[in-house]
């Protein structure tokens, strides 16, 4: 879960942190998920909700498949001095893709 209000003052800048997945048409100039300089930007109109209220059709175009997954470290005593390592990932698995066995 997101731990932020919704006016919170960097959900300006930061709004793909409100989904995990986020599907865009590809567009050479969309790198980032925050779009250009988001730490430097303060107004809003950049980055993935702004493209995606773009309504931009997805059918016989290129994608991009964004996973934006951010990871919370709650510290725990045993964690001191050395932070353990922290995995996060996703797979993407066809189910019933074609009609009949290739």
């Amino acid at each position: 879960p997101l731990y932020a209000r919704p006016e919170a003052m960097y959900l300006r800048r930061a709004g793909f942190l409100k989904n995990h997945l986020w599907v865009t048409p590809f567009n050479p100039f969309e790198k980032f998920p925050g779009g250009d300089y988001p730490n430097q930007n303060p107004r809003e109109g950049d980055g993935l909700p702004f493209w995606t209220q773009q309504d931009r059709s997805l059918e016989d175009q290129g994608v991009v498949l964004w996973y934006c997954y951010g990871l919370t470290h709650l510290p725990r005593m045993e964690d001191w001095p050395v932070m353990p390592c922290e995995y996060i990932g996703f797979r993407l698995q066809p189910h019933n893709f074609f009609d009949r066995s290739p």
